[in-house]
C-alpha cells in the first residue's frame, strides 16, 4: 500500500485534553497509522488547559495568524505543532485563544457552534497553506462534521481537496451539536441554507452531525452491534432516518487499546505486575488495592470495581437496590472512581457510609488509581444503558478482571457469555435492561467466583483476547482504501 496523507480531526486528543474514549482514540488510532508508515496530522484545538510552554512544542511555519471569516467577523488563529505521544503522530494545535482559552473543553456559551465551526475551517485552511492535500480527512463527532459540507460549498473551488474523501466516527451519538437555525451566517455559510437537512431548517434547527452524515463519503461507529442499534428508533436519538438513508455507508468498526498502556505485564502503576503465564501478582494487586483505599482485608468473595463517568447512559440506576442486597449479603468489596450526576455521586458515598470497610467511593478521577482497580478487581461492573463501544471492559479482560456487562453496543461484541460447561467466555451478560437482569449476572459471577480453578480459566481467557489497534486500525485502513478506489466501504 502506497502511504496515504490522512487529517485526523478531533475535538480532543489524549493527554492534552480528554472527557472521554474519543481522547484515547484520537491519540492511538493516528498512532498506529503513523506507525504504518503513513503520513498523518491530527488537528485539535490549543484549549487553556494545555501547557503552552511545553518545550516539545512549536509554531508551524507559515501557519500564524491564520484568518477565518466566522459571520464577517476576522478571527485569527495560529497552529503549533507536537506529537500526540512518544513516537506518535503529529499534532497541530489550533490557538484561538477567543474560542478556545476557556475553563472547559466544552460549555453553553452563545459562540459554541463557531468553535467548532473553527476547528473544521482551521483546519482545511492549514492544509492549504501548507499545499497539503489529504487523500482523507477523518472528522470525529459532531465537533469536526461540517468539514464534508464545507469541502462541497466553500472550498470546492480548490484543487488540492479533488480526491480528498471523508469518513465521519461518531463515537456517541447522544451528542449532536444542535443550534438555532440563525447561525448559519457565523458558520460562513449564508447563502447554502438549501444544503442543511430541511424538514430541521424548517424546525429552526442545524444540527452539525446530522449535516456531517449527511456528506461524508463514509459513517463510522465504534463497534458493529452499535451501527445497528443507531439505525433503531430505540438507539437513533432522532438519527436514525439519516442513517438509514445512507445505507451500506454506515459501518461498525470496533475502538482498539493501546496495549502499551493498559497490560499488567508492563504498567508501571501497579504494585505487581503479571501476565496470564503468573497470575500470583493479582492477588498482591488485589491487597494492596485493599489496603490502600482502607477496606478490610481478604474477603471471601470478589473485589467488585466500576471506574466511569456517573451518568444514566452507564446503568447506575440497576445498581440502586441490587448492591445494598449484595454487600449485605456477601462479603465483598465495592470500589467506584468516577464523578457525575449528583444522584449518583450521593449513592455511592452514603453505600461507603451504610457498608464501613466493604465500599470505597473515590471521588473525581485518579489515573493511576485507575490502573491499580483494574489490576485489584476481581469483577468489574458495566451494566449499561447503550454503550457505542466501552474501553473499559477490554481493559479489565486484559488484566483478568471478570467484566459483567449488559448486551449493547461494543459490550455485546466483546463479552461472551461464560460457560463453565465448556470452560468458554470471558464475563458475564444480561440481556434486558432492568434490576432483575444485572443481580443475575452479578449473582452469576458471585458463584462462578467460588470454582477457583473454572475462574482462572474464566480470567485466562479474557487476558487472551486482543483488542490492539494493531488489529483494529488495518479495518480503517482497508476502508480508506476502498473509499479511495471507489469500491463500497464493505
Amino acid at each position: 500500500m502506497n502511504p496515504l496523507r490522512i487529517c485526523f480531526v478531533s475535538s480532543e486528543v489524549a493527554p492534552f485534553a480528554k472527557t472521554g474514549g474519543l481522547a484515547d482514540v484520537s491519540s492511538a488510532l493516528p498512532g498506529f497509522l503513523a506507525g504504518a508508515g503513513h503520513d498523518v496530522r491530527v488537528f485539535m484545538p490549543m484549549y487553556g488547559s494545555i501547557n503552552h510552554d511545553r518545550a516539545d512544542m512549536k509554531p508551524v511555519h507559515g501557519l500564524t495568524d491564520i484568518a477565518v471569516d466566522m459571520g464577517g467577523r476576522q478571527v485569527t488563529c495560529s497552529v503549533h505543532e507536537t506529537v500526540t505521544a512518544p513516537g506518535g503522530a503529529p499534532l497541530y494545535l489550533l490557538d484561538c485563544p477567543e474560542y478556545y482559552h476557556r475553563e472547559a473543553l466544552y460549555g453553553s456559551d452563545p459562540d459554541e457552534h463557531q468553535r467548532f465551526a473553527m476547528l473544521c475551517r482551521a483546519t482545511l485552511e492549514s492544509c492549504q497553506r501548507l499545499q497539503w492535500g489529504p487523500d482523507i480527512i477523518h472528522c470525529n463527532d459532531w465537533h469536526a462534521a461540517l468539514i464534508p459540507l464545507y469541502l462541497r460549498t466553500l472550498y470546492a473551488w480548490d484543487q488540492l481537496f479533488n480526491d480528498t474523501r471523508t469518513v465521519l466516527t461518531i463515537h456517541n451519538i447522544a451528542y449532536q451539536g444542535v443550534f438555532s437555525s440563525g447561525i448559519t451566517h457565523d458558520l460562513g455559510m449564508a447563502g447554502h441554507e438549501n444544503m442543511f437537512h430541511r424538514e430541521d431548517f424548517a424546525a429552526g434547527q442545524v444540527n452539525f452531525l446530522k449535516t456531517g452524515i449527511l456528506y461524508a463519503d463514509a459513517i463510522t461507529t465504534v463497534s458493529e452491534t452499535y451501527a445497528r442499534e443507531i439505525q433503531t428508533p430505540e438507539y437513533g436519538m432522532g438519527m436514525e432516518a439519516a442513517l438509514k438513508g445512507r445505507g451500506g455507508s454506515v459501518i461498525g468498526i470496533l475502538n482498539g487499546v493501546d496495549y502499551s498502556i493498559w497490560s499488567p505485564e508492563n504498567d508501571s502503576d501497579i504494585p505487581r505486575q503479571y501476565s496470564a503465564d503468573g497470575l500470583d501478582g493479582k492477588r498482591v494487586n488485589r491487597d494492596q488495592l485493599l489496603s490502600e483505599l482502607g477496606l478490610s482485608p481478604d474477603p471471601v468473595g470478589p473485589v467488585l470495581g466500576v471506574i466511569s463517568r456517573l451518568a444514566s447512559q452507564k446503568g447506575f440506576d440497576l445498581m440502586f437496590g441490587v448492591l445494598p442486597e449484595i454487600l449485605a449479603g456477601n462479603d465483598v468489596r465495592l470500589v467506584v472512581l468516577g464523578s457525575g450526576a449528583e444522584s449518583y455521586e450521593s449513592y455511592f458515598a452514603t453505600l461507603q457510609l451504610e457498608f464501613p470497610g466493604k465500599v470505597c467511593f473515590y471521588r473525581g478521577f485518579n489515573a493511576g488509581l485507575a490502573h491499580r482497580i483494574e489490576a485489584g478487581s476481581d469483577v468489574f461492573l458495566m451494566p449499561s444503558r447503550f454503550e457505542p463501544c466501552g474501553l473499559n471492559q477490554m481493559y479489565s479482560m486484559r488484566y483478568g478482571t471478570v467484566p459483567v456487562v449488559r448486551k449493547t453496543g461494543g459490550l455485546a461484541d466483546t463479552v461472551k457469555m461464560w460457560n463453565p460447561e465448556d470452560g468458554s467466555g470471558t464475563g458475564f451478560v444480561f440481556d434486558h435492561f432492568s434490576a432483575d437482569g444485572f443481580r443475575w449476572a452479578l449473582q452469576a459471577a458471585l458463584n462462578s467466583f467460588k470454582d477457583t480453578e473454572g475462574w482462572r480459566r474464566l480470567m485466562k481467557n479474557g487476558m487472551e483476547q486482543n483488542y490492539s489497534w494493531n488489529s483494529q486500525g488495518r479495518h480503517y485502513l482497508n476502508l480508506y482504501t476502498r473509499l479511495l478506489s471507489g469500491r463500497p466501504v464493505r
